[in-house]
Parts: structure tokens; C-alpha cells; sequence
């Protein structure tokens, strides 16, 4: 324990000098884990524009279902570790794990309580080093130490492995931040290195398709966000997490981002891993597979985007919908569709064109599918869904995403409003009724 203490101490502890990086730097750093970020924040209800209430009537839960049942198993996760329980948090992610049990919306369980489990660790780095200046007396190494000691007596435990490397990676992408690469200190990549390092050597004993577990599948592949020159097997880490369990798609949007030519692969090869993709899950998602793989990609890469085969992957938003019908899904979609690419032109031709047929899409999506809002989705689609993404204000956060739906909502329903109409959103869906 010592020796590890004076490992990371050589990389990590800080030497009386405020560290130069700034937390609000432009992202450009791959998603550590193949899921978006896990903490929910929530926002209290704020009052709607008093035109878009008497025009548009939409329920808006404050927490969601989808958000309570997360909840659930994080606050479980933080409490057992908090009464050093750990028997039986590894017995219940374990569980989990094995029986591949999933939130509403695809978030898997053992994820959320593997968060869970670290938070108090992770959360208390990440405000040390909010500001960049961490005092002398920050605990930053304190939390981890301390998982460490646990992983020493639970050494053939994959589960808290699991935990105490996600720790390390979390920690890792705290320091260094999310600018670009030329930006981050040497101190803070450096640690960054250290952090990342530890958690290969946790994980190199143990094998995801031996022990049948995605949840150590997805401790591996979020290991490929700290490699270097070396393009490592993108495509092949995430197929094993995929084909462990396709019913979550979140892997599959990942490797979608690690193939594209600015991490691990090319265009050419991204196109190939999302037509496998479609073809392995199509008893799961139909043509979803190729949307989900092409989600995040394309909203990001307008070269991805003029490439897309636009016709495959419309057909895979109405598989994802229809096979996994839930306000969870409606919301993602329809922000994506809307926000996340409906509102990011970029001047490519080619590109543009695609991205205005997707945006159409939102039109049936939200007449088809919604019957309630999710202002925290919306928030996040407007900004790429970015899994770095530092949410300093939950209110005004939420509150964006609420005034973004309601204004792009309303303009979907611009025909029916213009002769009089309410539009009132019911658990089958929207209904114009005589204002």
C-alpha cells in the first residue's frame, strides 16, 4: 500500500502551485465510459412562458421515473459502501451484473450502483480540483487509498476491481481536464497517466467473457480513454461488450466516437462496425443497431454525416422506438433529432442536407411517441450530449432544456396553434383541442 501511496504521490500530489487548467475548457476528450454521465442533477420546476403554457400543455415530472429508478440504486450503492457493507453491495451488483438487469431507459444497474459506490471518492477530487487551485490539504489521494485497502481484501473480487478502476479513471479525467491535449498541463497529465495506469493493473487479471460480465466489458473499454499513440482494438472490446448485452445501446454509441478518425479508427471502418452492428442485434433493435452506432458520431463529424446512409438509419429510429416504446426513448430521440443535430448546421452541403432530413424526424417522433417532457435530456442534446460536460447550475440547466423543447415542440405544432388550437399531450399522445 505504501508503494502505491508513492507512486500516484510522485504523479499526482499537487506542489503549492494552482494548476493552470480550467474546467470550462471546450471538450474534446472521448467519453471515459462507454454510457453518458451518470449523475443526474435535478432541477426544481420553474414556471413555462405564459404563451407556451396556454398553447401547448405537456407533463413534466420532477423526478421522472427513469430518474428515481436511478436514483434508487446509486443512493443503495453509497450507503452500503458508507456502512462498509461491502458483501453486500458485491453480492447485489453482482447480481445484477449476471442477470443483465437494466433501468426503463438502458442504463445498466450494475453500472449505476458501481457509481454509486465510488461517488463519494470521485466527487470529492472533482470539487478539490473545481477550481484548479486544490488546497495543500486536498484529499485527493485519501478516497482512493482507502478503495485500495478494499481491493486488497476482496482481490478476487471483479466487482469491486470494477469500482476501485472506474475510480481511478474518473479521478484521472478530473485532472485532466477536458481541453485539448496541448492544453493540459504536465503535472496534470501526468497524473492523468498515473490514474489511468493503476487501472489497467487492476484489470489485467481478469477477463469480461470468462466471467460473462458487461459490467467489466465496460471498465475495459472505458480504459481505451486513456491510450496513446497505439490504436488500440476499439471495435473488438466494444463487440464484446455489445454481444454481452445488446439491450443496452449505450456501448454502441460510444464505439461509434472511438471509430471516428479523431480517436482509434476511420470512417470507412465506423460504416463497416455499424452495419455488424445492426446485422448482430437485429433480433433486439432491428436496424436500430446502425442508428445507435452512428448517434453520436454524426452529430459531431459532418464528414460521418455525408456519409450516413440516411434511409438505414431512419429505419432504425422507428425500430428503437417501436421495440423499446418508453417517454425515455421519445425524449432522446426527439432532442436528438430536434437539438442535437436539427440545430447544428455547419455550412457542408452535403452534410446539412442530412442533417435537415434527420431534424424532420422529430415531427413524427413527437406527434408519434411523446406524451411527456424531459427537460434534462433536451438540456443535454443541446449540447452534444457531452459526457464532460460541468453543470455548475441544475436549475438554469434544466430550465434551458424545458425552454428548447417547448419552443421547437410548439414549432412542430405551428399549423394547428395558427387556427386556434391547444395541443395537449396525453399518455397516447398529443391531441389539438379547441382553445
Amino acid at each position: 500500500m505504501r508503494a502505491l501511496s508513492a507512486f500516484i504521490q510522485k504523479h499526482v500530489r499537487p506542489k503549492g502551485s494552482p494548476l493552470p487548467f480550467s474546467p470550462q475548457a471546450e471538450d474534446t476528450a472521448p467519453a471515459s465510459t462507454p454510457l453518458p454521465a451518470l449523475i443526474r442533477r435535478r432541477a426544481p420546476r420553474t414556471v413555462m412562458n405564459s404563451v407556451a403554457q396556454n398553447l401547448l400543455h405537456i407533463a413534466c415530472p420532477d423526478p421522472t421515473a427513469e430518474d428515481a429508478i436511478r436514483d434508487k440504486y446509486l443512493l443503495s450503492a453509497q450507503h452500503l459502501v458508507r456502512q462498509e457493507r461491502w458483501e453486500d453491495l458485491i453480492s447485489a451488483i453482482g447480481i445484477a451484473d449476471l442477470k443483465r438487469h437494466l433501468t426503463p431507459g438502458g442504463m445498466p444497474v450494475a453500472e449505476l450502483m458501481a457509481f454509486g459506490a465510488r461517488s463519494d471518492v470521485v466527487h470529492a477530487v472533482e470539487h478539490a480540483l473545481m477550481d484548479g487551485r486544490p488546497p495543500k490539504d486536498a484529499p485527493l489521494l485519501a478516497g482512493i487509498e482507502a478503495l485500495e485497502h478494499v481491493l486488497v481484501e476482496h482481490s478476487e473480487s471483479y466487482v469491486v476491481a470494477c469500482i476501485v478502476a472506474q475510480a481511478h479513471m474518473d479521478t484521472a479525467w478530473a485532472w485532466r481536464g477536458t481541453g485539448w491535449d496541448i492544453e493540459v498541463p504536465t503535472r496534470n497529465r501526468e497524473a492523468f497517466c498515473a490514474h489511468f495506469d493503476r487501472a489497467s493493473d487492476i484489470m489485467e487479471p481478469f477477463c469480461a467473457i470468462t466471467v460473462d460480465s458487461p459490467l467489466l466489458a465496460a471498465t475495459g473499454c472505458a480504459l481505451l480513454g486513456g491510450s496513446s499513440e497505439d490504436k488500440r482494438p476499439v471495435a473488438d472490446c466494444y463487440e464484446a461488450l455489445i454481444d454481452l448485452n445488446p439491450l443496452n445501446p449505450r456501448p454502441m454509441r460510444a464505439m461509434g466516437n472511438h471509430l471516428l478518425p479523431r480517436w482509434y479508427g476511420s470512417y470507412a471502418e465506423l460504416e463497416l462496425e455499424a452495419r455488424r452492428t445492426a446485422a448482430r442485434t437485429a433480433d433486439t433493435w432491428g436496424a436500430g443497431g446502425y442508428t445507435w452506432v452512428q448517434f453520436d458520431a454524426i452529430s459531431c463529424d459532418d464528414t460521418a454525416c455525408a456519409n450516413l446512409d440516411l434511409d438505414f438509419f431512419v429505419e432504425g429510429l422507428h425500430d428503437i422506438l417501436s421495440r423499446r416504446p418508453n417517454a425515455y426513448n421519445a425524449n432522446l430521440l426527439a432532442a436528438y433529432c430536434a437539438n442535437s443535430v436539427g440545430q447544428s448546421f455547419s455550412g457542408n452541403d452535403q452534410a446539412d442536407q442530412v442533417r435537415s432530413q434527420i431534424a424532420d424526424c422529430a415531427q413524427w417522433i413527437v406527434r408519434e411517441h411523446l406524451t411527456e417532457l424531459h427537460p434534462m435530456i433536451w438540456a443535454h442534446a443541446a449540447r452534444g450530449f457531452d459526457n464532460n460536460l460541468r453543470v455548475y447550475s441544475p436549475a438554469r440547466f434544466a430550465a434551458s432544456g424545458r425552454d428548447d423543447a417547448m419552443r421547437i415542440i410548439s414549432s412542430l405544432f405551428s399549423a394547428e396553434i395558427a387556427s386556434g388550437k391547444r395541443i395537449v399531450f396525453t399518455d397516447n399522445g398529443p391531441i389539438a383541442q379547441a382553445s
